[in-house]
């Protein structure tokens, strides 16, 4: 199970940080990621971080500016978004891999979804 927590409505240039808790023991295991889904879009990979936290991705309109880590002794994940943007507005999902999956960027490669965060970006 995943819970999702941060979301909000802020002004553009502002910042937000969404948290993600999992329960269960294998959390050090598995690639950990954010994808969002803006209305009428397409849900699209946002960013997504290695069992270890070495390896990182994120989507271009987001490098720079967001910032993912994860602290495996506490099965938590989180999303630091700075300089918020309008374009930024959108329904956030955390997601978990399969064990020793791959970092990867689609939909498939994710077992677990959390429930979705709401993030508001007013210009």
């Amino acid at each position: 199970q995943l819970v999702e927590s941060g979301g909000g409505l802020v002004q553009a240039g502002d910042s937000l940080r969404l948290s993600c808790v999992a329960s269960g023991r294998t959390f050090n295991t598995r690639v950990m990621g954010w994808f969002r889904q803006a209305p009428g879009r397409e849900r699209e990979f946002v960013s997504g971080i290695g069992w270890s936290g070495g390896s990182l991705k994120y989507t271009d309109s987001v490098q720079g500016r967001f910032t993912i880590s994860r602290e495996n002794a506490k099965n938590t994940m989180y999303l630091q978004m700075n300089s918020l943007k309008p374009e930024d507005t959108a329904v956030y999902y955390c997601v978990a891999s399969a064990p020793y999956s791959g970092l990867l960027t689609t939909t498939q490669n994710y077992q677990y979804w959390g429930q979705e965060t709401q993030v508001t970006v007013s210009s």
